[in-house]
């Protein structure tokens, strides 16, 4: 009997619970898998909204990991500068199958030094920050360049968990899993994406957002000046 494909979604406080929960729903829905929600410490760890997460691993006692996925979220700009959190990732990475993201995560990837030479997708907003760790930044909804697979904001996580299924087991399973989750988007409003939301929408969007780039980009220039220190 084969052994489990082992899933790890690291957490931290202030994460997007969509960015995980899309995607922990499908990858526990695949055969033979074993998913592991994974922080520091075993404790409570608030979300940006009102639900909070329980760890069912500590970055100690995790298991070599096949799948290494990393979410996103106001955060992540703690994260990027987070010893503890880029050292596992770093480990994790050298035995892992797949190092994947969704939304902003991927800057933490990057932030490990993990996404240099690679394509990678992100949120729309946070598009600028990828070549600061030596990403090439791709607009879609899943973005794989080998090993690495990125999903895009928020709701593209459950894109990104069924593109990855169809490449651990098959295409057929991703499509079974599909359907049982009923997921057929067809959202009420075409604003999903910087390029068809009105203006106006755009405009508020940024203006509420503006507020929080500066933290950011002083996060992301941090890391990036510390991944240019020589080893």
């Amino acid at each position: 009997m084969p052994a489990p494909l082992q899933i790890g979604i690291v957490i931290f406080p202030k994460v997007t619970q969509l960015d995980l929960t899309g995607p922990l729903q499908v990858f526990s829905n695949l055969p033979g898998a074993k998913v592991y929600l994974i922080w520091k410490r075993i404790e409570p760890v608030p979300s940006d909204s009102v639900l909070t997460l329980t760890p069912t691993s500590t970055f100690a006692d995790s298991p070599q990991l096949d799948v290494i996925c990393v979410p996103g979220g106001a955060g992540i700009n703690d994260m990027v500068n987070d010893a503890e959190m880029l050292d596992f990732l770093r480990a994790q990475a050298k035995a892992a199958k797949y190092i994947t993201s969704v939304c902003t995560g991927s800057l933490v990837l990057g932030a490990a030094g993990l996404l240099r030479g690679y394509q990678a997708t992100t949120h729309w907003s946070a598009m600028e920050f990828l070549p600061a760790f030596g990403a090439t930044p791709v607009k879609t909804r899943v973005c794989t360049d080998r090993n690495r697979v990125t999903g895009g904001g928020v709701t593209a996580g459950i894109d990104f968990a069924l593109t990855l299924v169809s490449m651990l087991a098959d295409q057929r399973t991703a499509e079974t899993i599909q359907l049982g989750l009923e997921y057929d988007p067809a959202p009420p409003f075409n604003a999903g994406t910087p390029d068809v939301a009105p203006p106006e929408v755009l405009a508020l969007s940024r203006e509420r957002i503006a507020s929080t780039q500066p933290r950011r980009s002083e996060a992301v220039r941090r890391a990036a000046a510390r991944l240019a220190q020589p080893a």
